[in-house]
């Protein structure tokens, strides 16, 4: 039932579904950066955050540029992906995933997920894989990786690029290996809401000497080499200022402090909530290490009640959620462009049964304990 009073929501605390924490860190960057007057991507910063960057990741290149989505449309740009190309893509991921394939005129092809994980079906990718599949999308959901030995081993079978969607995978692991260390490249988001956040921006990481400095090119508009106002190629405005990066260096630097606060909110959550029957908390599979960016639940048939009237009971108490993504392959952008798309019925039931509880870094325990106290009234 919608165990709810107005008293009650006018006396609790709002608790967002996810609120940053900026680092003195930060704050002291970016004061050097605007006391020496770095405002463009010109100056030290920039440099400096994507070497840190590379090194936590533990690969030999890092790219930053303006956002997760332009990180994702230079990856599939440099590796040559075009008109007449296929691009395996998860129906169950944000959208920005399925329009960096379509920004370079290739086509997404929509794979249903793993119900536990939700992330790409590898059984389902090789039945998707055509003469004219170029590369697999493979997206770490939530903070949870992808099977991607799996996907590996069909990326080579069939001559393919692995590309990693790890916009929300920041210090995530898999077999021990971090996230954006697996494919040819991987894409991260710095939107506010990411672990390591610069308001707007996104990185490129990759082993590949040749694809760096392609990607490098391409996000300053391709411009020739010795001779800089021509252009051989069509290339993006998609580079990160210096005050972006100068924040990022900062939130960088607490990495581990940050992964440790997401750890803890997984594991109160899970102590507070696992007795609740129809209530499914998320999975870790053996081999990964998720940093649980959102802690994303679902609500089963056995509740006692909708994940919309959940939504609504927590919100009366001041508690924000969010719904699950939603189907890609069912979003009218996808329709009106490429006609009906085959079902993807696990990503729509997630869509349909799914929402996301207050995981920020700055969520406190107080918090913490007001969002599963309003989920034990709603539901007794």
């Amino acid at each position: 039932m919608l165990a709810s009073t107005s008293a009650f929501a006018m006396a609790a605390e709002f608790v967002p579904v996810n609120a940053p924490r900026i680092t003195a860190a930060a704050r002291e960057y970016v004061n050097q950066t605007l006391d020496a007057g770095w405002l463009s991507s010109a100056g030290p910063m920039v440099e400096r955050f994507e070497r840190a960057f590379a090194q936590a990741i533990g690969v030999r290149h890092a790219v930053s540029c303006n956002s997760g989505t332009s990180a994702l449309h230079l990856a599939l740009a440099a590796l040559g992906i075009g008109p007449g190309d296929e691009v395996i893509v998860p129906d169950f991921t944000m959208i920005a995933s399925a329009c960096a394939v379509l920004y370079t005129g290739a086509t997404p092809v929509f794979v249903d997920v793993e119900a536990d994980i939700c992330t790409l079906d590898p059984v389902l990718v090789a039945a998707a894989i055509t003469p004219r599949t170029r590369a697999i999308l493979a997206v770490h959901i939530y903070g949870h990786s992808a099977d991607m030995d799996a996907l590996a081993a069909l990326a080579d079978a069939h001559g393919l690029w692995l590309v990693e969607d790890a916009a929300e995978a920041h210090g995530a692991r898999y077999r021990g290996r971090a996230c954006g260390a697996l494919g040819d490249i991987a894409a991260f988001s710095f939107y506010g809401n990411k672990i390591i956040s610069t308001g707007e921006g996104g990185m490129l990481t990759t082993d590949d000497d040749s694809l760096a400095a392609r990607m490098r090119s391409l996000r300053d508009m391709a411009h020739r080499p010795g001779q800089r106002f021509t252009h051989d190629e069509l290339g993006y405005s998609y580079r990160m200022g210096s005050l972006a990066a100068a924040v990022g260096l900062g939130q960088l630097q607490h990495l581990d402090e940050f992964l440790a606060h997401k750890h803890w909110m997984a594991a109160t959550y899970r102590e507070r909530l696992g007795a609740i029957s129809g209530l499914i908390l998320p999975v870790e599979r053996a081999w990964a290490q998720s940093v649980h960016w959102m802690y994303a639940v679902r609500v089963g048939p056995e509740l006692s009640l909708t994940r919309d009237d959940l939504r609504a009971a927590l919100a009366a108490r001041g508690i924000e959620t969010r719904d699950f993504f939603q189907s890609c392959a069912r979003q009218p952008l996808i329709t009106h462009r490429l006609g009906a798309q085959a079902a993807c019925p696990v990503s729509e039931q997630l869509a349909a049964t799914g929402l996301y509880l207050p995981s920020g870094l700055a969520l406190t325990a107080t918090q913490l304990d007001q969002v599963c106290e309003a989920i034990h009234a709603a539901v007794v």
